[in-house]
Parts: C-alpha cells; structure tokens; sequence
C-alpha cells in the first residue's frame, strides 16, 4: 500500500508543482525581472562589467522555472505520502481527504509561514554573495525548528486529549508551539541586506507571490492527494452473488 501511495503522492506533486510554476510565472516573474533590471541600473551608475549570463532569462523564467517546481513537487509529494502513510488513522478518526487536508495545512504553517515570517523571500539580486552560506543555515534552522515545534505541538495534544478534551488539548499544543517559535525567533539573528533605494513595492509584490506561490503548492497536493488516497483506500464493492439458475 505505502508504494502505491507514496506514486500517487509523486504525481500529486507533479500536478502541484505545474500550478506552483503557473502562479510563479505570473506573479512572481515580473518582480525578478523588475529587481534585476534595478541591479543591472546600480552595475551602470558603478560602471562595473555585466556578468557572463550562463543561462538566458528566457529560459530561466520557463523551462528552467517549470523544471525547478516540478522536480520539488514530486519530493515533496513523495514526502507528503511517506508522513500520510504514517499518520493516517494517527490523527484522528478523519477521513483520507480530510488527514491529507490538515497535513497540507501544517506543512504550509511549519514549513513556509513560520519561516517567512522571520525570513521571507527576496528576488535573487538581494543579498550579498558572501552571506549566502549563513543565510541558508539560518533559513533551514528556523525551518527545522519550526518542523520540530509542530510535531511536538501534535503529540502534546494527543497526550493531553484524555484530560482536557479536545478544544482545551488543541489550545495547549497551539500555545505550546507558539513559544517555542517565538523564542526561536527572538534567538535567530536578523537579515537585513536589502540595499538602498530598491523599491518597496517589488519587494511586496515578491514576497507575496513567492507566499502565494507556496500556498497553492501544498493546497494542490492535499486536495490531490487526499482526492487519490480516499479511492485507494476505499473499500471495494461487495459484489451480490446471483442465485443459481434452477
């Protein structure tokens, strides 16, 4: 069973990523180019050389792009399906849509709006090429802490269910991770690297393509998968046996 979902996870994702890639390319394009137009003109008034292009813009922004999304759906959905395997039946009486649904929905809040809200996304042209290796660490720090938190946040609920019912054990679990993410963020440093006179609203339109770009990746792979995991994990139809003829 866990190889025929874990499929279906990967092709979930795969129908993830080319939505991932349609929202990407609408929104999120238009504001790369804009930023990098901003360095190209920042390059002139320095008067330093434009750097060799290995790979066209053109390219890029399309089969590069589509690429890009595809190949991080299918892990994603693979992923998605290996934590559905496990957790299903773990969570919960709910159903395979509905177990698929709020996994999507806490991958989405651990792994993409935690994190954004103390490092969000920036065109590619913010930021120093010296600070890259620190900004990823700290990135996937606040990642896997965040991860961490809602795992133990989940079984904190489940340990405190029994005592406290059902709406008390979830507001424990959700004030529990809440510190734990509040103090990871107090604790983390802050990156500021956007430079001077770039304008703030290419920034915002970024950041909220690059959240909306997210938030439909993991909304087509819940619904997706769960749609695919609910007709493979029904029951088959009991057939009638039919009198014998006399």
């Amino acid at each position: 069973m866990i190889r025929s979902l874990l499929i279906r996870g990967m092709i979930a994702g795969a129908l993830a990523g080319v939505v991932a890639f349609a929202l990407a390319y609408a929104f999120g394009e238009p504001q790369v180019q804009h930023a990098i137009d901003f360095e190209d003109h920042l390059a002139r008034l320095h008067h330093e050389p434009a750097g060799a292009e290995v790979v066209s813009r053109g390219v890029q922004r399309t089969l590069g792009l589509l690429t890009g999304t595809v190949i991080m759906g299918v892990a994603l959905g693979g992923l998605f399906a290996l934590v559905f395997a496990w957790g299903y039946g773990r969570v919960g009486a709910a159903g395979a849509r509905a177990t698929a649904a709020l996994l999507a929905l806490a991958a989405f809040v651990s792994i993409t709006l935690v994190p954004f809200t103390k490092y969000p996304a920036n065109p590619p042209t913010i930021g120093s090429a010296a600070t890259i290796d620190r900004r990823t660490v700290l990135f996937v720090a606040m990642i896997a802490i965040s991860v961490l938190a809602a795992v133990a946040a989940a079984r904190i609920r489940r340990q405190t269910l029994p005592a406290l019912g059902a709406w008390n054990a979830a507001i424990v679990a959700c004030a529990a991770f809440l510190v734990v993410v509040g103090g990871a963020q107090l604790a983390l440093p802050a990156v500021h690297e956007t430079p001077a006179g770039f304008p703030a609203d290419v920034l915002y339109r970024f950041r909220l393509a690059s959240l909306g770009t997210n938030a439909a990746l993991w909304l087509t792979l819940g619904l997706g998968f769960g749609w695919a995991a609910e007709r493979r994990l029904a029951p088959a139809p009991r057939r009638v046996a039919e009198p014998a003829p006399h």
